[in-house]
């Protein structure tokens, strides 16, 4: 008997808004598979307007309610039988949130929740990771948002520490993350990291799933810290209409990739990591999991 079940996710990001549209296939027997029918992506740059201003800009709400109508409309088209939308970072820190979340629900009939750091880091938790993560080895796993960074160390297959820290993409573009929240992160990371030999990074996030994709490695090698400061370098001298040019980098990416990487070479270097494994797993497909298992 196989029974094939619908869910969709919202991630609302800083940098961009995803929906995942996922098919459940439920097997007598067998492991449930989570096949990913479509996923959609628009560059509505939320953190531009909260850590900036502090609020979200009229003109983003508005491009908000049309993304969200259009979403609607494709749930609709895709017979989608369940979903969640979840607001992170930028959302979370806009004094009009409540307002906007209202405006949404009322206009495109799609309800959000804004959830905090640690929920997010739980729900990515939820997500594929489990099947990357071997028992014997210890792994620091990295979420690089445009807002915030998600870390999470497991050890045995089990989850030792989690926290969010306020540094993502969008924020470096904007110089709004200070030398004290780096040495936060260097901290936090030096010290649940110490008890453990032989760490290896395991990374998430639009930026390195793409520098990922343009190594041209299987899904299953991890790249290398030389690799990725090589990329670094290269990609620091490059000017950002040459990364969009000549790495076919979108308008919205090629500013801030490099702040990613910086932010993983650095978890690496804390860590004493020199490999990163990068599964395609984010928050979107977190959200769908935690639904079908009932943790959201």
């Amino acid at each position: 008997m196989i029974k094939i079940k619908k869910y969709a996710a919202i991630d609302i990001g800083s940098n961009a808004v995803r929906l995942l549209i996922m098919n459940i296939v439920e097997k007598d027997g067998k492991e449930t598979q989570f096949n990913k029918s479509a996923l959609f992506r628009v560059p509505i740059r939320l953190g531009q307007d909260a850590f900036t201003v502090g609020e979200i800009t009229p003109e983003n709400i508005n491009r908000m309610v049309n993304a969200m109508k259009a979403y609607k409309l494709l749930m609709g088209v895709y017979k989608v039988e369940k979903y969640k939308a979840c607001a992170t970072s930028a959302m979370r820190e806009a004094y009009n949130a409540k307002e906007v979340v209202e405006l949404i629900k009322k206009k495109a009939e799609v309800k959000i929740d804004i959830i905090d750091g640690k929920k997010e880091a739980a729900i990515i938790a939820a997500s594929d990771l489990h099947s990357f993560i071997k028992t014997e080895q210890t792994y620091l796993y990295v979420d690089v948002g445009g807002g915030s960074t998600e870390f999470s160390l497991f050890s045995e297959g089990k989850m030792i520490a989690s926290k969010s820290f306020k540094n993502g993409t969008v924020r470096l573009l904007n110089e709004m993350v200070n030398n004290v929240v780096w040495e936060e992160i260097e901290k936090w990371i030096k010290s649940v990291t110490e008890p453990y030999e032989d760490i290896t990074l395991i990374g998430s996030g639009g930026n390195i799933n793409k520098i990922f994709k343009l190594s041209g490695k299987q899904q299953d090698k991890p790249l290398s810290y030389i690799y990725l400061n090589t990329q670094y370098q290269y990609l620091s001298s490059l000017s950002y209409e040459e990364r969009i040019a000549e790495l076919g980098l979108n308008t919205d990416r090629a500013d801030v990739i490099i702040h990613a990487l910086r932010i993983y070479l650095n978890a690496m270097k804390w860590s004493k990591a020199n490999k990163i494994y990068v599964p395609k797993i984010g928050l979107s497909d977190g959200i769908v999991k935690a639904m079908y298992y009932e943790k959201i």
